[in-house]
């Protein structure tokens, strides 16, 4: 069974508030339809997207109706089959990586220079090992195909 597409309402081309979360949806779907994902998955996928399709509210609403149900998709995708979209990881470490490491080596270097406004140092520092904790997972995942061709924001 295929992945539906969204379907197409007129207030997508006069609302452009609407018709960016809906353009990131129907990429998502594009680039899920390029894995090869059980028939389970796609099955609770095709509800997500019905539910979307079928959404009789007002435009503000339909816009919270589209993102809820991409988040859902990539937490499915997340959760039963490990596929994550692109940049993933990196935007998760980046501020584990502030907060981990940036924090107690700007403490570290505050304390040894006998100056504590020497803090933020570490936060840069911290950063550039959040990335590149992130940026080895993304790759990672990227060898193993866990990755879908859809940028995360």
């Amino acid at each position: 069974m295929p992945i539906p597409t969204l379907s197409f309402k007129s207030s997508f081309e006069e609302n452009p508030k609407l018709a960016k979360p809906a353009n990131k949806l129907r990429t998502l779907l594009a680039s899920i339809e390029k894995k090869d994902i059980p028939a389970s998955v796609e099955s609770e996928i095709n509800e997500i997207i019905s539910g979307v399709n079928n959404f009789p509210g007002p435009d503000p609403l339909l816009i919270k109706q589209i993102s809820s149900a991409q988040t859902a998709i990539l937490k499915l995708l997340e959760k039963e089959l490990g596929i994550y979209p692109k940049n993933h990881f990196q935007t998760q470490w980046l501020p584990i990586g502030m907060a981990a490491f940036g924090i107690p080596m700007g403490v570290a270097f505050g304390t040894a220079m006998g100056n504590l406004a020497f803090l933020g140092i570490g936060l840069p520092l911290g950063m550039a090992i959040g990335i590149a904790i992130g940026n080895s997972k993304d790759k990672e995942a990227a060898a193993k195909g866990k990755q879908l061709d859809w940028p995360s924001e």
